[in-house]
């Protein structure tokens, strides 16, 4: 059989690294911050992710392509990276439940690649030289037009991303969606035990945290027999019957898919708003907590965000935020954000919650991190670190009733170490509806 003769592609980082491969994807040329990712699996998730808005993707794992794509694994209505860098393309793939093959995925959504990459080289290039901006090019072999163009490439440093990956009007959804989307998920899910949200220790079986007669449980109409889904134990919810959804106001700068789907699955009901959503409209649908979600780009010049956090904090209502929320909520209190030497980008990054004195396996992709010596014990309490280079990964409020983390709890495909903190978030909602229930 004749095989067509694979097009060239070039890779020109800013610092005068060029190396040569095919292309994949779309031809033409883009550029970006070149970043890396550790994960095995879930390479769609990580396209579509709008946390890599405008980066250019180096996948450490050699096979890519090689179990296709379907609609569902999307965390984003679209192609998140500017590009991408594979050891190892496969053009063919093997899953009885892909929609389609990567390659004409990656040229419906005009994403140029290259593979033929030694990435485990670039890797250590990078880890040496620290983060670097660069170029793909299908296009054209001119080293020296492509390295130019890669030293002319805007720095992620001081760049608002935010606002370019937000949605353009409100969305609600309800514990219903999910499981209209995933009733596999919906009927074979465990129940979700409650935490304390003190100890963050699971609460014995049959404990109620809402009293009897209270106006809140949480349980969706229709949902299905048997299941949890709010971290209300089934005592509770025979006494109380049926009552309204916590209700969640989520900020999008960059909202993932998972996310959304983890609280619904919990049984909240979630109203999510563009980024620059004036906090007037969000009080009028009158939200239980307030959610700051993962995005795109540096916090530092997101004024609008601050001031949405500020007018958040003002309310007493709980809130949680991940990623660059958690960046927005520590800045709000006066702690600063730095850019990374290279970031955390994968699915094995060891954290140890200084809480629970336990370890998790978490999925990170963060290039910015909170600056750890400008927290003080009387604004927050430190409660997560990064076991490979002590970065700081999560905060307890003091000054607030809200909590943060730099990691991905919602991680699909995973790992899953770190959903607690969803259900964790849904008894810090119902003890703060309670304490304002009472007399």
């Amino acid at each position: 059989m004749h095989q067509t003769k694979p097009d060239k592609a070039t890779l020109a980082l800013a610092d005068g690294t060029v190396v040569h491969g095919h292309a994949i994807g779309h031809r033409g040329t883009t550029g970006g911050e070149l970043c890396f990712n550790t994960s095995m699996t879930g390479y769609q998730e990580i396209f579509t992710d709008p946390s890599y808005h405008g980066q250019l993707m180096m996948m450490t794992y050699p096979h890519i392509g090689n179990y296709g794509v379907s609609s569902r694994d999307d965390e984003a209505r679209k192609v998140m990276i500017s590009g991408l860098i594979v050891r190892a393309f496969s053009h063919h793939y093997s899953n009885t439940m892909a929609d389609g093959d990567l390659e004409s995925y990656l040229k419906r959504n005009r994403i140029v690649g290259i593979t033929g990459i030694d990435t485990r080289k670039l890797v250590r290039h990078i880890r040496e030289k620290g983060v670097l901006n660069a170029v793909i090019s299908s296009e054209t072999d001119n080293a020296d037009e492509l390295v130019a163009k890669a030293k002319e490439w805007p720095s992620m440093v001081g760049l608002e991303l935010a606002s370019k990956v937000t949605r353009n009007e409100p969305q609600t959804y309800k514990p219903a969606d999910f499981e209209d989307l995933f009733p596999q998920i919906s009927q074979s899910a465990d129940p979700v035990v409650p935490v304390d949200d003190f100890t963050g220790e699971p609460m014995l079986p049959g404990t109620d945290i809402t009293p009897t007669g209270s106006s809140d449980t949480g349980q969706p109409a229709g949902h299905p027999a048997g299941q949890q889904s709010t971290g209300q134990q089934s005592t509770g919810q025979q006494s109380t019957g049926q009552q309204p959804l916590l209700k969640i106001a989520a900020l999008d700068y960059g909202i993932k898919q998972n996310i959304i789907n983890s609280f619904l699955k919990r049984g909240c009901k979630l109203r999510v708003f563009p980024a620059k959503t004036d906090f007037g409209t969000i009080m009028e649908w009158q939200p239980d907590a307030f959610f700051f979600s993962n995005g795109p780009g540096d916090p530092n010049p997101m004024d609008y965000a601050l001031e949405t956090v500020a007018k958040a904090k003002e309310t007493g209502k709980p809130m949680f935020g991940i990623c660059l929320g958690h960046q927005l909520m520590a800045m709000s209190e006066g702690m600063e954000v730095m850019k990374m030497f290279v970031g955390h980008r994968g699915a094995n990054q060891p954290v140890k919650n200084l809480q629970r004195g336990r370890v998790e396996i978490t999925t990170q992709n963060h290039g910015f991190a909170v600056d750890p010596d400008t927290v003080s014990d009387e604004i927050a309490e430190i409660t997560h670190r990064n076991l490979n280079d002590g970065t700081l990964e999560g905060l307890a409020f003091k000054r607030f009733n809200g909590f943060s983390v730099q990691y991905h709890p919602e991680a699909s495909p995973g790992p899953h170490d770190s959903s607690y903190l969803f259900d964790e978030f849904v008894s810090r909602i119902r003890a703060h509806k309670v304490d304002n229930a009472r007399p």
